[in-house]
């Protein structure tokens, strides 16, 4: 039997055609005769069906056998029977007191197909869809999947869609549904316009909303599809702009969106009422509690009398506030800020005013949706414990530390009431996601050369949180091996433990003329004072081995050949205020570390090392968040104190490259002129002021350029004829373009030696790049 395609909207179409079963009209011959009412039904008999049994229709019926006939329950019986969706025509009709109920079933769903979809799966398709293999196929129901299949497509950008379903007819009244598809070009985004900003351009505000305007380079970028929700979330990237900028009355109207009459682009406007811009006025803090003096509390406001209005600011002085508290013994504290505006001067008075909230208690703790990982990794990072007093201070910082573990997609924690009015519930519900990773990387740098890296790493090993990895990094000047392992909180308390074994391969003949091998073991602890302070401690056990010197080498280089033994403890005290350590704007860091050799082994020294960095935010000076000084510096000191175990070479600091740009990779400090080779030093310091600004290129292309100038010193070296040990400072400056690409971070600096000695060694252009996937 041949196969017939047919439209099911034609069907659908049939259907409304049809005359009313009950209307009064000359019956067609060998039809049933209209029942007339009045009479009475002795039976009821039902034609036509094939799948659905006789005793279910009559079940529908409203007239049963013995029954008056009246064509109003007819009717309704009629309406009631289509309502089912089992039939896609129903007529009812009389042979005598017989009543006859005639039907023709809809047909059963053999299978469904989609036909034309390149760019979404059938998988994400199917499940949008409501028609399954076996079910019952109506008219309604396939335009109901039809449209789906649209908002699908509506969804990725592609609104000029075309869905057109099909049926292939089979035998016993089955068919084949297809969705012939045809996805069309994707609608971008073509432009953007706002309406009532006169305080910031079209383009500062561009580069605030995380929809973008279409352009070639963003062909790996989905911002510049249209996505309705992703409006919600630009609205309110501009209102919080707008409250971080000066304007507490702005108003963010809905945003428009028109299509182009050839549906291949949007054209968006944001209408925004400013208002006016004000400055702090005064500011105060007051307190209801006696014992809480709001005058020791006032170190923690960040705004200022006279700076510009930012509600970031109010907001984050308010969380500052309310963590103080809770620290000095009062949990129950809330931290209303209260706003008074002098319109005419423009300037907002605010009141932080430290009231009395509900004393709720947390009753218990419940964690679910952790398949994998153990409820114990999750519950110790809480800063609360069941029994606590309810703190929405703590429940931030718990949400965040739990995130922070990188086991989970998602993470929400709520909190219902409990069995009395005064107690909470907490429930924490999580996500998971795969902690497993297999990396393949390569790159260039221009202190190692050429690389590759290949790792493979689990950072919740049998979700117990131990996070476990080896790393192989084969490069022109540098190879390593290193295998770790790491438990963030042994025993579930506050104390890291880890551990490693590695084997280093370094090609130091352009610095100093040899080669270095290390390979050893190293135990690790740490732990952490408070969220900012933290101190970590560490043994290594490693052999060195210096070789391959070249010809000609100095002859403090030359006595270095040969195997030792370095037996170190080593500590390091961190104290960490950054608002990102990644990508830091705010904030600064500190951090003193000591390294003690001497406890066996061939060396015995202590060297001390400070570093610090800070980093200062220019938005309100330039307008712009993207402008970022930063100072940092940092000072090390090495001293013996045993005369038969000397330092080497490799123990020492060296300065250039990475710490002083403009000079090359142990560039600048003592060195034997001879030779050219690098000896090292034993006291160092170093300070480098840079200024990080946005290039005028699209945000989203994530370029950012530097301006630095950095400057340093190393001395201390060993005595002798033909040395160059100045200790007199040495000068870099000059420019840099970091790009945070698809494929990994690549950083170009172009710098100039401005301060230096006749026997340093210089680099103008300094290079890396390096990715991982």
């Amino acid at each position: 039997m041949s196969l017939t395609l047919r439209v099911l909207l034609l069907a659908s179409a049939t259907l409304v055609a049809l005359p009313h079963p009950l209307a009064e009209a000359q019956p067609r011959a060998g039809a049933p005769r209209a029942a007339q009412s009045g009479d009475v039904i002795t039976s009821v008999v039902v034609r036509g069906n094939q799948r659905i049994e006789a005793d279910t229709i009559r079940s529908y019926m409203l007239v049963q056998p013995g029954d008056v006939y009246e064509s109003d329950r007819a009717d309704r019986s009629l309406r009631t029977l289509f309502a089912t969706g089992l039939f896609r025509d129903v007529r009812i009709g009389r042979e005598g007191a017989t009543l006859v109920v005639e039907v023709a079933e809809n047909p059963i769903v053999n299978r469904v197909a989609f036909e034309g979809n390149r760019r979404i799966s059938d998988d994400v398709l199917r499940q949008a869809t409501q028609l399954r293999e076996r079910s019952v196929l109506t008219p309604q129901l396939v335009q109901l999947d039809r449209q789906a299949i649209l908002d699908i497509y509506a969804r990725r950008g592609r609104f000029g869609a075309v869905v057109e379903p099909k049926l292939i007819e089979l035998d016993q009244n089955r068919v084949n549904l297809v969705f012939e598809i045809t996805e069309g070009p994707t609608a971008l985004v073509a432009r953007i316009n706002f309406v009532g900003n006169t305080g910031f351009s079209d383009t500062r505000l561009r580069d605030v909303v995380a929809t973008k305007e279409q352009a070639f380079y963003r062909i790996l970028s989905t911002s510049d599809s249209f996505d309705p929700d992703r409006l919600a979330f630009d609205r309110e990237l501009l209102r919080r702009y707008y409250l971080r900028n000066g304007y507490p009355d702005v108003q963010i109207g809905a945003a428009t969106a028109e299509l182009a009459p050839d549906r291949s682009g949007f054209f968006i406007t944001f209408a925004i009422n400013e208002g006016p811009r004000y400055t702090f006025g005064d500011i105060d803090i007051t307190s209801a509690f006696p014992d809480l003096d709001p005058a020791t509390l006032r170190r923690f406001l960040e705004v200022a009398p006279g700076g510009t209005y930012d509600g970031d600011a109010v907001e984050r002085t308010s969380q500052a506030l309310s963590d103080a508290a809770n620290l000095r013994g009062f949990p129950f504290v809330e931290v209303q800020p209260q706003i008074t505006r002098d319109t005419e001067a423009r300037r907002a008075n605010i009141t932080f005013a430290l009231t009395e909230g509900p004393r709720v208690y947390i009753e218990r703790i419940d964690i679910s949706g952790n398949t994998r990982t153990q409820d114990r990794v999750i519950r110790r990072e809480f800063r609360l414990a069941e029994g606590d007093a309810f703190n929405a201070a703590q429940i931030r910082r718990s949400r965040d530390r739990i995130r922070n573990l990188g086991y989970f997609g998602d993470i929400t924690i709520n909190n219902t009431p409990g069995s009395a009015p005064d107690r909470t519930i907490v429930d924490a519900r999580v996500v998971e996601r795969a902690t497993g990773e297999i990396s393949l990387g390569g790159g260039f740098s221009t202190d190692a050369g050429f690389l590759a890296d290949f790792g493979i790493r689990e950072r919740n090993l049998g979700g117990t949180g131990i996070d476990a990895r080896v790393n192989t990094t084969i490069a022109q000047r540098r190879s390593q091996v290193d295998l770790s392992v790491t438990d963030p909180s042994f025993l579930d308390r506050n104390l890291a433990i880890g551990g490693d074994v590695f084997y280093i391969q370094r090609d130091l003949r352009s610095v100093s003329g040899f080669d270095e091998r290390r390979a050893g073991v190293s135990l690790r602890a740490g732990y952490e004072f408070n969220e900012r302070l933290r101190q970590s401690w560490s043994y290594s056990l490693v052999q060195r081995r210096i070789s391959n010197i070249q010809d000609g080498s100095s002859r403090f280089v030359v006595e270095q050949a040969g195997t030792t033994i370095l037996s170190q403890v080593s500590q390091t005290l961190t104290y960490d205020v950054r608002d990102n350590p990644l990508d830091t704007r705010r904030g600064y860091v500190i951090r003193l570390g000591n390294d003690l050799a001497g406890l066996g082994g061939d060396v015995a020294y202590l060297r001390t090392r400070l570093d610090g960095a800070l980093f200062l935010p220019l938005e309100r000076l330039l307008g712009d968040p993207d402008f970022v000084l930063s100072i940092s510096g940092s000072f090390g000191i090495l001293n013996g104190f045993d005369s038969s175990r000397r330092d080497r070479i490799v123990d020492r600091f060296f300065l250039g490259g990475e710490n002083l740009r403009g000079f090359a990779v142990a560039g600048a400090g003592p060195r034997d002129i001879a030779s050219r080779d690098a000896l090292g030093g034993r006291l160092m310091w170093t300070q480098s002021t840079e200024l990080r600004f946005p290039l005028p290129v699209p945000s989203e292309l994530g370029l950012v350029g530097r301006a630095f100038v950095d400057v340093g010193s190393l001395s201390r070296t060993v005595s002798g004829t033909g040395i160059g040990d100045d200790a007199s400072p040495r000068v870099g400056a000059g420019v840099g373009v970091s790009w945070r690409s698809p494929f990994g971070l690549i950083n170009i600096d172009v710098a100039q030696a401005i301060a230096k000695q006749s026997y340093d060694e210089t680099q103008v252009v300094r290079f890396g790049f390096g990715t991982r996937f």
